[in-house]
């Protein structure tokens, strides 16, 4: 099959365009300012922000599945206005569409979210992504929406790369003892979006860990599983901070799960530390 993965420099974009091309998918990948050695993948530079640029490169590419995963924290004109370009050049083309969402579009007020509990965020950024799932349900009734949590690897996600600054020295600030997510292993999500790009299913998918922590507990699961230690790791209360953000959100993946082979493991599974090697 013919995959156009836009956002394909980021993480996550990593684990696909690894894993595509080596399971004989024709892959094009998009980047905005600098793109990544992944053999197997054609990339392409755009900006989702310019329509017409979103329509021209997806009529020349001729994808069968668009996986959207482009973003900007503080950008609405590309997470949102962006995504509803991608959607309305995939829905042109008859592409199948799997548009990656964020627990970010809740507002921690009722903590458990289903797939059918509707956004109510409270910061730009979950507005944006809110936005995004909106358009896109108008524009692409068939398409799948994939809401996910922080995404974790095996060293080489920025939530790694910031326990391990911290527990050296290397960077100031703290981890959340408040702040409660569901993190979710980068191999987990990329199997699990495949599969639903594969499949009939479409509307809202929860694709998180079956684990709720805070952002100091996922810290203290990393820097065991790395050997680091996990006191020197600072903490502190989000609600101390005066950052207003979501404070527990829980994305209950019951139904999303039922319907994967993929099984999402919990951040307790996956960041387990390796057994002691027995010398011989």
């Amino acid at each position: 099959m013919r995959f156009l993965f836009v956002g394909g420099s980021g993480f996550l974009g990593s684990e696909l365009t690894r894993r595509l091309p080596a399971a004989g998918h024709e892959v094009a990948a998009t980047y905005l300012t600098r793109s990544r050695e992944a053999p197997g993948v054609g990339w392409l530079r755009l900006d989702v922000r310019g329509r017409e640029d979103v329509d021209t490169l997806v009529r020349a590419f001729r994808p069968e599945v668009v996986i959207n995963a482009a973003y900007r924290q503080a950008d609405w004109a590309t997470t949102a206005n962006g995504a509803v370009n991608v959607a309305l050049a995939a829905a042109a083309a008859d592409a199948r569409l799997v548009h990656v969402s964020s627990d970010a579009v809740f507002s921690g007020a009722a903590i458990h979210y289903d797939e059918t509990c509707d956004p109510d965020p409270i910061t730009p950024y979950g507005a944006a992504k809110a936005a995004a799932e909106t358009a896109i349900s108008a524009i692409a009734p068939t398409a799948v929406i994939a809401r996910t949590s922080l995404i974790v690897g095996d060293g080489d996600s920025s939530h790694e790369a910031f326990v391990h600054a911290l527990a050296t020295g290397r960077a100031s600030g703290m981890l959340f003892t408040d702040e409660v997510r569901c993190p979710v292993h980068v191999t987990d999500l990329a199997a699990a979006l495949l599969e639903l790009a594969a499949s009939d299913h479409h509307g809202v998918h929860h694709v998180a860990g079956a684990d709720a922590v805070t952002r100091y507990e996922l810290g203290s699961l990393i820097a065991r599983r790395d050997g680091l230690d996990p006191d020197r790791l600072p903490s502190g209360r989000r609600a101390d901070s005066g950052t207003p953000r979501p404070l527990d959100v829980r994305l209950d993946c019951a139904t999303t799960q039922r319907r994967l082979g993929t099984r999402l493991r919990g951040a307790h599974e996956f960041l387990k530390p390796p057994a002691p090697s027995i010398a011989r």
